[in-house]
């Protein structure tokens, strides 16, 4: 028997304003013209719900683009789903909040890119978004809902972590997420301007303890390191096929968000079948669940209910096999390496090799 699912990310968009170049959308960006429909979306919350999930999580690109968004979350409220928004805040004013509080949505997640203005601008091609992200991030703290801010650190602006915890104070935030960018996708084409040297690491973890012992658990603090400087993998979304799926914007059922970069995998779209059908039964699902897929060392790891293998799409990336040992295990044949690779990316060049945009130009 499979547990339900906990969460559902809910992808109903690529479309963003914002081209940040560690997003972890995938190269190939779904056009509108593609995405599920208003009807489509609001039958998979029914059936999200059916199945038992109890969260979720509208992510895109920038969902508040959708015009239909407050209507999805109004539907989520009425399945019985704690709803989440994740967003760039530059589209959200007090007007728009309004009508989603209306709607139900219980928390929001705003990303922040510096607080340095010059370079958040820079980092998200998108000018004056700083000063938009607090105004909005203000507005929900007065609107009673939930707030975390996500704060995706790397190399340009790791050194100013200690204002981006100050930031989620001075908003109101409840938590904060400091995700060190994670190499796939737009951040792998990006590697050798993201890539954080170990100094720089080695500073923002100590930070980040001495940060949790002053706030007291008034703010909490979230914090992931770089895989490429780990010992020992993460459990990626909670293991494969365990504890999340994800919808893209065309309605691909998957995993996790970069599963498609897998190759030999096909995955299953809500416009051809039920999600718990697909959850329970699907080959791609099937494929690095549970345990039995893993090689050794993984196979005789007493770790291996603890983080499920790791990230199977990092191993693809690094490794070209997506079903090896992630390299963030010190017990990998190609953990050296790794840890090479990332001394190496972290002396590279402060230039943005590929935005995130139609094209990659």
């Amino acid at each position: 028997m499979i547990d339900a699912p906990l969460a559902l990310l809910a992808e109903v968009t690529h479309r963003c304003p914002l081209q940040c170049p560690y997003c972890s959308n995938p190269i190939e960006l779904a056009r509108v013209a593609d995405e599920l429909d208003t009807g489509e979306w609001l039958r998979l919350i029914d059936e999200a719900a059916a199945l038992g999930i109890l969260q979720i999580h509208f992510s895109g690109g920038e969902p508040l683009v959708r015009r239909d968004l407050p209507q999805l979350v109004g539907h989520a409220r009425a399945a019985g789903l704690y709803s989440n928004l994740i967003t760039s805040g530059v589209l959200l004013d007090r007007e728009k909040l309004e009508v989603l509080v209306e709607a139900g949505l219980d928390h929001v997640q705003i990303s922040i890119q510096d607080t340095d203005p010059a370079n958040a601008d820079k980092i998200s091609a998108y000018p004056g978004g700083l000063q938009k992200k607090r105004a909005a991030a203000q507005e929900v703290h007065q609107a009673g809902l939930a707030l975390t801010i996500n704060a995706v650190v790397h190399r340009q602006n790791l050194d100013r972590l200690d204002e981006m915890i100050a930031f989620a104070e001075d908003v109101g935030a409840e938590r904060i997420e400091i995700a060190h960018v994670q190499y796939y996708g737009w951040a792998l084409k990006n590697r050798d301007y993201l890539m954080p040297t170990l100094d720089q690491l080695d500073a923002a973890t100590a930070l980040v303890e001495a940060e949790r012992l002053r706030l007291g658990g008034r703010l909490l603090i979230d914090y992931v390191i770089p895989d490429y400087y780990a010992r020992r993998p993460k459990a990626c979304m909670g293991g494969w096929g365990r504890r999340f799926v994800n919808v893209s914007p065309t309605g691909n059922i998957l995993p996790c968000h970069a599963a498609e970069t897998i190759p030999g995998l096909s995955f299953a779209n809500i416009r051809g079948r039920r999600l718990a059908d697909i959850w329970a039964n699907d080959p791609a699902f099937a494929a690095f669940r549970g345990t039995d897929w893993m090689p050794e060392p993984c196979q005789s790891c007493e770790r291996k209910e603890i983080d499920w293998g790791g990230c199977r799409c990092q191993a693809l990336a690094l490794t070209g096999t997506a079903a090896a040992t992630d390299p963030a295990c010190q017990l990998s044949p190609a953990h050296a390496q790794l840890f090479d690779l990332a001394r190496q990316a972290a002396a590279g060049p402060a230039v943005i090799n590929t935005y995130r945009r139609i094209g990659g130009a």
